[in-house]
């Protein structure tokens, strides 16, 4: 089978990179709303490179010789010395009118994050649905912030602006003429920006949002009563390859629980433990998404406990039908002081 070469021409290819260079060092510059407001007003007083030389002769008066002020500075001259064409200053004044909008579009993006996350206080900690969520969180606004993107240039490359409030109608129209003419001799606004905004949305937010599965476990166990100055994660002491996320007494007992969201072949540890321990509780806890029925037999024939999330015990039957097998919600005291 033959695959036609895949080409980017050079013409197209010196425009993009020229207009994220823009974006990026105009990003860098850390702009703010008079800054830019300044710079507009300058541009429509100077076109092409008349507007270069009119910012560079201004550029002591604009920001002084404050910290800020000289990274402003040094970020818009860098942009400035590149500008050879007419064409460079109105990828300048798009790119700055863009990276006005994208503080809107980051809050858009983070939104839908914020919303699933609002759920999360009417969930179990350890049920399927919380866990759901707090896996996703870290890609959510990433996620949202490119459907975004994509939406939103679409809109302005068909001249689309009934999205928007009357207030700022004028501004989105010579933003979407703008996009349509660039569009017409190479540039791709969308692709382009989507490359700082990504940036952007990855800075913005935390890379490990929402609570591991431990912290999760740990939360459930302090509120149930068990005191956490009591709870430690120690080795085995019989066993020393294997590690209990949470050891405690209770009752004069000793309990050792492992926690992992899902047991692969981890299980097959913890019973080799369980074979050798003077521990006198051992417990698994996971969702229990890859148990099946030969693994829950193996882990209860060796007098192991386990715990699964309430949607995969309450859709298993031989789960319920297995004695030492409980839901999450039933990890309580008064489960764990009838444990033998």
């Amino acid at each position: 089978m033959n695959i036609k070469k895949l080409k980017i021409e050079k013409n197209q290819f010196d425009i993009n990179l020229k207009f994220y260079f823009i974006l990026k060092y105009l990003l860098k510059a850390s702009l703010n709303d008079k800054d830019i407001k300044k710079i507009i007003e300058i541009y429509s007083l100077n076109k092409g490179l008349l507007f270069k030389n009119a910012m560079l002769s201004d550029m002591d008066n604009l920001y002084g010789i404050t910290k800020s002020g000289l990274k402003k500075k040094d970020f818009l001259t860098d942009i400035l010395d590149l500008f050879e064409t007419k064409l460079d200053s109105e990828l300048f004044i798009f790119g700055l009118k863009l990276i006005a909008i994208k503080p809107l579009l980051l809050l858009e993006a983070k939104t839908r994050d914020l919303l699933d996350t609002s759920k999360l206080p009417t969930l179990n900690p350890l049920s399927l649905a919380y866990d759901k969520i707090t896996l996703f969180s870290p890609y959510s606004t990433r996620v949202s912030g490119a459907l975004l993107s994509l939406i939103f240039f679409d809109k302005l490359e068909n001249n689309d602006t009934i999205f928007i409030s009357s207030d700022t109608t004028e501004f989105f129209q010579e933003l979407s003429k703008d996009a349509i003419k660039l569009k017409n001799i190479g540039v791709e606004p969308n692709q382009i920006f989507m490359l700082m905004f990504s940036e952007s949305i990855n800075q913005s937010i935390i890379s490990d949002s929402g609570s591991n599965y431990e912290d999760r476990i740990l939360s459930v166990l302090i509120n149930i009563g068990i005191d956490k100055n009591q709870i430690v994660k120690t080795h085995d002491k019989n066993d020393s390859s294997t590690e209990f996320d949470f050891f405690f007494e209770l009752s004069g007992k000793t309990y050792g629980i492992g926690a992992k969201r899902t047991l692969r072949e981890r299980y097959k540890q913890f019973i080799k433990t369980a074979q050798m321990t003077k521990i006198d509780v051992m417990i698994e806890i996971t969702l229990g998404i890859d148990l099946t029925e030969e693994k829950v037999k193996a882990i209860r024939n060796h007098n192991v406990y386990l715990f699964v999330a309430d949607e995969i015990y309450s859709a298993v039957e031989y789960l319920q039908n297995t004695d030492g097998i409980y839901s999450t919600k039933d990890l309580t005291l008064s489960t764990l002081e009838n444990f033998r």
